[in-house]
């Protein structure tokens, strides 16, 4: 049997590794705490599901969902939007519903790339946009972001020939840095110049630790070949319904549109009216970010006192932390699983950019985030 050249030649998605020796330590008796992979455990504020089985009793007859999403779902995201950044967009032509992110990230290269068009995406960085270009038949390009610079791209390094695609995610994973207006700006102004699409995963947007909450792609006067990505899957702790957006430029969106229906990848129109309530609400969301400022706060001096150095930002859900004594990052991370239970995600599982560090995601209960900082005071 022939497979897809890019699949077959594909390595194993990383944190299968880890899997593997989760559950060898597990095997071996070892109470596991895992802080590996960033899947919020959060639990879903109650009258997201009410609103859910509300929309199934009034669905009695299953249709297919249309690609361009239910109107009120749309005016909701569209409301947020104003709400959160002051940012006016049109909901029938800027704003298209999508399950979750992560499809929507995946599948965008395929809608402005074209076979050896070149797309940029940042190390270390959230590997499912690199994967997706591949998938299109596109070239792959690494940018780097700096330690130096706050963990930022230097745009002014890149050479644009030929790039149809820069993707920029901040609150960054797994670096937890955010942006400024500037970066987007700039990043832009570029997309115009070079005639590429500047998409912005924005997933973590609702998550901060200390200072301002992070802007947005979405505040920019001008959004001329930009689109940005945004989900509930984190702000509302909802990973399981799988339900988010890309908005921005109505040509951009209008293309989304004629793409969508040929991979079926439209939500359920009753995950979409749940949706809408939780876009709608920002009391949950405040209490969501509460919790996770407890769990680091709990968690960060113990991991400090062991020897790691904080090295990231302070939004997201994850610790982005250099490893001591400039051990490698894998066995450090296999070392801390061994010892102690507590798994974290070795830094290059996240690209080249992630050699020395680790990324530990607060999503265990505060409970065991106390827990694992006992265990790691007890042999400091």
């Amino acid at each position: 049997m022939r497979l897809n050249p890019v699949l077959a030649g594909m390595t194993s998605y990383p944190f299968l590794r880890l899997t593997e020796a989760k559950r060898a330590a597990s095997a071996r008796g070892v109470d596991v705490i895992d802080f590996g992979i960033g899947e919020p455990r959060e639990v879903t504020p109650s009258f997201i599901p009410r609103a859910l089985a509300r929309a199934l009793e009034d669905e009695p007859i299953s249709t297919y969902p249309g690609a361009e999403g239910l109107p009120e779902l749309r005016e909701a995201i569209a409301a947020w939007a104003q709400r959160r950044f002051g940012a006016a967009l049109d909901p029938d032509t800027e704003v298209i519903p999508t399950q979750g992110s992560k499809e929507a990230i995946f599948h965008l290269a395929q809608v402005v790339a074209g076979r050896g068009d070149r797309v940029i995406v940042t190390t270390p960085g959230y590997p499912v946009a690199a994967r997706g270009a591949l998938f299109a038949g596109a070239q792959l390009v690494q940018l780097p972001l700096d330690a130096a610079r706050g963990w930022q791209p230097d745009l002014d390094a890149v050479d644009w020939d030929g790039v149809a695609l820069l993707w920029l995610n901040h609150p960054n994973n797994p670096t937890g840095a955010t942006a400024s207006p500037e970066l987007y700006a700039r990043a832009a102004a570029l997309a115009r110049e070079h005639d590429f699409v500047l998409a912005s995963d924005e997933a973590y947007s609702e998550l901060w630790f200390v200072g301002e909450p992070p802007v947005s792609a979405l505040q920019l006067a001008d959004r001329t070949n930009v689109v940005v990505f945004n989900t509930l899957s984190k702000r509302s702790s909802m990973p399981g319904y799988r339900s988010g957006f890309a908005a921005g430029d109505p040509a951009i969106v209008a293309a989304l549109k004629r793409y969508r229906p040929n991979v079926g990848v439209a939500p359920q129109t009753f995950i979409q009216r749940a949706a809408a309530a939780a876009w709608a609400d920002e009391e949950h969301v405040t209490e969501v970010r509460e919790r996770y400022r407890a769990k680091r706060d709990a968690l960060l001096p113990a991991l400090l006192e062991a020897g790691l150095r904080r090295s990231g930002g302070d939004a997201s859900f994850f610790l982005w932390l250099r490893v001591p004594g400039g051990e490698d990052a894998e066995g450090y991370a296999l070392g801390l699983l061994d010892q102690h239970g507590i798994v974290i995600a070795p830094g290059p599982y996240f690209g080249p950019g992630g050699e020395g560090h680790v990324r530990i995601a607060l999503v265990p209960t505060p409970e065991d985030c106390r827990r694992a900082a006992e265990r790691l005071a007890s042999t400091a």
